[in-house]
């Protein structure tokens, strides 16, 4: 009688999957979650919005009305390229910017993210380039590096991407015969650095791209976050080839995963098809619930209640900053957003003083999840978007007990590190 066989390996279906598959990669801040929401811990790793502020129990009559009035409209299959009452309504939200758009030119996506996902497909063949900010969101390269593309950062200051660098990194990649299909850039309020491009450098970056053939894809989640001044004009309010990514994941809720991509009419077309042939239609529901928002509520007024409450979030960090870390530390002051980014003594890993601060429950995302290349391992990013900010000032205090105790390691087995540093109003030596 035979015996079967017994597979030993850890995955048997390994021979079976795409060659992309193998870019795939666990997103440091989702891998942070599980440990994260421990409640003992305090986290200032997930870019989590702060919900509590939201009319909740208005909105929930709103969202029961809207099932048991248009419930058979609400919840049925819908267009791929969204439901026209809120292209119209998000081209009211960009207007806030300066963005003059038609309905026409907007794509409905389950998420910024999505968006993004459809733009590299839609533009992106395995091993075309991609410049990026030093450093970028995760989730961007994530999907940068699902479809099998090459990312190469482009240096950065306290005023965003330089422009000169930009046309060196473009010159320099074309003399090797390589094309950048895209810059992918958050030029507000960036993820992770906090930095924002102010407007002449959007110019300079805009025509730099224009006199090189480099499509701009703009992601702007945090625009309207602003917690110093006005909203400074998107990129696209600009340059009508902008491809722009929105979210109502930051200036709502996230949990309804409706973003939305603008762009000009021959790309949308594509988008469309893309959108179609991965989700048939963005969700219809969450379109309707946020369309009903922003018809029946001060969604403006909404916007200065968030703006208030991170600003003195922010504020609470970064005073907290100030009097806690150690000589050699710095960081950036974000004028909105959720994120400070901070640079440690020569010296320290920040991956590898990770578990520390686990131990000394605090939870924080080391700055080489933001690299596609190795760079950012002395860099770390804080969020002081969800904890309140009491909390944010105990997690401030345990991450630096952390990094003086990393320090004293050092001096201990005789290994120098800088001591000049302060309170740093750019993006951190790494960023350079």
């Amino acid at each position: 009688m035979s015996q079967s066989r017994h597979d030993t390996r850890l995955d048997p279906f390994v021979e079976h999957y795409a060659q992309r598959t193998h870019s795939l990669k666990v997103s440091a801040v989702r891998a942070l979650f599980a440990v994260a929401n421990r409640p003992e811990i305090v986290s200032l790793a997930g870019g989590m919005p702060n919900i509590q502020d939201l009319p909740l129990d208005h909105l929930g009559d709103e969202l029961s009305a809207l099932v048991r009035e248009r419930g058979t409209q609400v919840m049925q299959y819908g267009s791929g390229q969204g439901e026209p009452r809120i292209r119209e309504q998000i081209c009211e939200v960009m207007a806030e910017e300066g963005v003059v758009a038609h309905a026409d030119d907007v794509v409905i996506t389950a998420g910024s993210q999505q968006g993004l996902d459809l733009v590299t497909r839609t533009f992106c063949d395995p091993g075309d380039v991609i410049l990026a900010e030093s450093p970028s969101y995760v989730g961007a390269l994530g999907t940068f590096q699902s479809y099998q593309a090459e990312v190469v950062h482009v240096p950065c200051d306290d005023a965003g991407l330089v422009p000169e660098a930009l046309r060196e990194v473009i010159t320099r990649l074309r003399a090797a015969g390589k094309r950048p299909k895209f810059l992918y850039t958050i030029p507000n309020f960036n993820n992770p650095s906090g930095v924002t491009q102010p407007l002449e450098r959007r110019r300079e970056v805009l025509a730099v791209c224009r006199e090189l053939g480099v499509l701009v894809v703009e992601d702007n989640p945090y625009g309207l976050l602003s917690l110093d001044a006005e909203p400074i004009p998107a990129m696209r309010s600009m340059d009508e080839d902008v491809i722009y990514l929105g979210s109502f994941s930051k200036t709502f809720a996230p949990g309804f995963r409706v973003g939305w991509v603008c762009a000009p009419h021959a790309v949308k077309e594509k988008l469309v098809l893309a959108q179609e042939s991965a989700t048939l239609c963005p969700p219809v529901f969450s379109q309707f619930a946020i369309s009903d928002y922003l018809t029946h509520n001060d969604w403006r007024q909404q916007i200065e209640v968030y703006r208030g409450m991170y600003r003195q979030r922010r504020d609470a960090m970064l005073q907290a900053l100030g009097r806690e870390m150690p000589p050699g530390c710095s960081w950036t002051r974000p004028g909105g957003g959720f994120f400070v980014w901070v640079s440690l003594p020569e010296g320290i890993n920040a991956s590898a003083m990770l578990p520390r601060g686990v131990n000394a429950r605090v939870a924080f995302v080391p700055g080489s999840a933001f690299f596609a290349d190795g760079q950012g391992g002395r860099n770390v990013r804080l969020s002081f978007c969800f904890p309140p900010a009491e909390r944010i000032v105990v997690g401030v205090e345990r991450f630096a007990e952390v990094v003086r105790g990393e320090l004293e390691l050092l001096h201990t087995f005789g290994i120098s590190s800088s001591s000049g540093g302060g309170h740093a109003a750019g993006p951190g030596p790494d960023v350079l």
